[in-house]
């Protein structure tokens, strides 16, 4: 099931893209961030509260807190610079090195959670790497 999940996030993905693309033409760029985010947030709360999740809001700890917090910086942050650069760029340059993040997270995974390297992710990071850059260049 989680597949099914990952693949409709990757044509969600590619619709954000091409939609804030056309969306944000004479637009400021943060002012198109800041939009969408109030969407995301009315989605979010909707979907909370249609699934009855609200009640798990007080048994959150402090370390999930913090982490949820620093996450949703580091979204904000990332938000910012893509409706920018896509802002300034060609949605597909941009939207690849976007995707770069891709590697940089599975980077991340082995050095912070200790998650497993493999020789296929390896590989798989070097033909992300090697694809982004054959697509900007």
């Amino acid at each position: 099931m989680w597949m099914l999940f990952a693949v409709l996030s990757s044509i969600f993905a590619a619709l954000t893209s091409i939609l804030a693309k056309v969306g944000i033409e004479g637009v400021n760029s943060n002012l198109a961030t800041a939009v969408r985010t109030v969407v995301v947030l009315i989605m979010a709360w909707g979907m909370v509260f249609l699934t009855g999740g609200q009640s798990g809001l007080s048994s959150i700890g402090k370390k999930s807190w913090i982490f949820l917090i620093l996450s949703g910086l580091a979204t904000g942050a990332s938000w910012l610079c893509y409706y920018k650069a896509l802002q300034m760029g060609d949605a597909s340059k941009v939207v690849p090195i976007d995707k770069m993040s891709v590697v940089i997270t599975l980077i991340l995974a082995f050095v912070f959670l200790h998650e497993s390297v493999t020789p296929k992710t390896v590989l798989g990071c070097v033909l992300i790497g090697a694809g982004t850059l054959l697509m900007v260049l």
